[in-house]
Parts: C-alpha cells; structure tokens; sequence
C-alpha cells in the first residue's frame, strides 16, 4: 500500500514549477520542510520578463491576477495566470501553480498547489501538496496539527507510516475532488481522481479512484 502514496503515483510533477524540490523524494510529505529554502533558490532564477519582485522573497507572474485585499508573505511564487483572490491571506512557504486559483478568505501556509489547483472559498491549506487540477470545496480544510500535538502517521488499512513531521495536513493527488465543508484529518493521503463527498471527515490513506462516503464506505469508482 505504501507504494500507492509515493510521488510516482499521486502526482504529475509535469504540472508544477516545483518538480526539482521532488527530487531524491519518495513521499509527497518529505518536500514540507524544504519548500521555503526551495522558493527562495527558484524565485533567484525566474526571468524578469515573466516574473516581478513583490517584497522581500515574493515573486509574482506578470500574467497572474492578484487582488489589491491579497495578503502576500514570502517565501512565494506565484505563477503565470494564477489567480489570487479578494482577501486571501498567503502566510509563507507558498507555491501557487499555472492557472491556479485562491479564493475568497482562503489561507495557504508551507504549500505546493500544483497547475490549476482550486481553493476557490473560505479554505484554510496548511503544511500539504496539492496535485494537478485538484479542487477543495467551499469550507473545506487541511487540519494540520494532532490534538494532542504528537508526530502525523500516515495510517492505511495494511500498514502505518511514520512522517516524523508535527505539522502535516493533506497529500490530494491529481484531480481529487473534495466536497464542501469537509475536514482533511493530520496524515491524509487521497489517491488521484478521487471523490470525497462533503461535509465528510477524512483520515488515513483513500486510494485512488475512489468515493469516500464515510470512513466505512468508500467504493471504487464505476467505469
């Protein structure tokens, strides 16, 4: 089962300006603590007929929109045709894909979105990758700390995975769709093109094409 949450299988690293912080990696989680080292060393590189210098290790695709009520904290990359909405608040440690959209009152922090990623309204996305043409519902959430503050294991039905990270919220492969209202648990990790139904609660690993109904009832997918 681990196999089915490498990089290999969850995402399309075509699909991002990110590909090189993957590399050596196994796991999407790994890359967590190096996104903001990584954004300062890319952003150095990116040309300044596309890109433009917004503050201190902001850099800023001249053909992505950004509203004037946008909160922008390095390290960020925001890329070409991105879109940043009315009062989104990015923190830091944030990688905004091609065609990408950041909604209304959405917060990123210590992120990878990968091209045309969606959270479009009121998410909060915190210490998680989010592949290819994935879509967060409105009201849906990354949590990204335990309760009890311990280390986020990445539990499947076969097996458990130890991170060694405090601060973990959600691995979306490609095209996942997550219903509205929905909590992403610490450590979960959703197969790419999967459905998560709303106001759902997830935890652990949902392999890919599937329906997650409840955490008793996910089915594959009807081709």
């Amino acid at each position: 089962m681990s196999e089915a949450m490498k990089i290999s299988n969850l995402m399309s690293l075509e699909n991002t300006i990110a590909a090189k912080l993957f590399d050596g990696k196994e796991y999407p989680w790994e890359v967590l603590p190096e996104i903001g080292k990584f954004i300062v060393e890319l952003g150095e590189t990116l040309p300044e007929e596309k890109y433009e210098k917004r503050g201190e290790n902001v850099w800023v695709a001249k053909s992505a929109k950004v509203f004037p009520s946008a909160y922008l904290n390095g390290p960020l990359i925001i890329d070409e045709e991105a879109e940043v909405r009315h009062c989104a608040f990015i923190r830091g440690n944030a990688i905004v894909g091609k065609n990408a959209v950041v909604g209304n009152s959405t917060e990123l922090k210590n992120v990878v979105l990968f091209d045309r990623v969606q959270v479009p309204h009121y998410n909060y996305v915190g210490d998680s990758v989010l592949g290819y043409k994935a879509h967060m519902g409105a009201g849906s959430i990354t949590s990204n700390v335990k309760s009890d503050k311990t280390l986020v294991v990445v539990k499947s039905a076969e097996e458990n995975i130890e991170t060694g990270l405090k601060k973990f919220g959600a691995m979306l492969g490609d095209c996942v769709e997550v219903g509205c209202n929905s909590v992403l648990n610490p450590g979960t990790v959703v197969g790419k093109n999967s459905n998560i139904y709303p106001t759902s609660c997830v935890r652990g690993f949902i392999p890919e094409n599937s329906i997650y109904k409840k955490q008793d009832n996910i089915v594959v997918k009807s081709k």
